[in-house]
């Protein structure tokens, strides 16, 4: 379900409901249109420290009148204590809207794999939602080891 006013250009964007959008990195012209469309609040997976993460990014949120939260999470060692902060974060944003984003989308569409799975979500159904990005239940690639670890039931 995609907005009339959706940035759809930036990497990774998926529109999980009215209220709840999700992508891959941000760019420095990327807050005001996130605000544009009603985003209220802003939260980051990713690592600082990435070649693609937005420098700056608490400011630039700030400046486009988002609220902002950082849950660094480790590709290669995501944890449930990283999950239960990303819960916690949506638990926070209420009723407003709210963008999920990290480098590639991927860790997003984990951790949104598993809030589905846990909120009654049919198992298939939130597997294809992740499929939309990445499916690292059925990757060779070494570095989804912990994330199937993670998304095991």
């Amino acid at each position: 379900m995609a907005g009339r006013d959706d940035p759809e250009d930036i990497r990774g964007w998926q529109r999980l409901d009215m209220r709840t959008t999700t992508s891959g990195r941000l760019l420095p012209d990327d807050p005001p249109r996130l605000a544009a469309i009603g985003v209220r609040h802003v939260v980051n997976l990713a690592l600082d420290d990435h070649p693609d993460a937005l420098a700056h990014a608490a400011a630039l949120m700030a400046d486009a009148g988002i609220a902002y939260t950082h849950i660094p999470v480790p590709f290669d060692a995501p944890t449930t204590a990283h999950y239960e902060a990303f819960k916690a974060a949506l638990d926070q944003a209420g009723d407003e809207a709210i963008h999920v984003h990290c480098i590639m989308n991927w860790r997003v569409s984990a951790f949104f794999n598993l809030l589905h799975r846990e909120r009654g979500m049919p198992d298939a159904q939130a597997r294809a939602l992740m499929q939309r990005q990445w499916d690292p239940l059925a990757s060779d690639d070494p570095r989804a080891a912990p994330w199937r670890e993670l998304l095991s039931p």
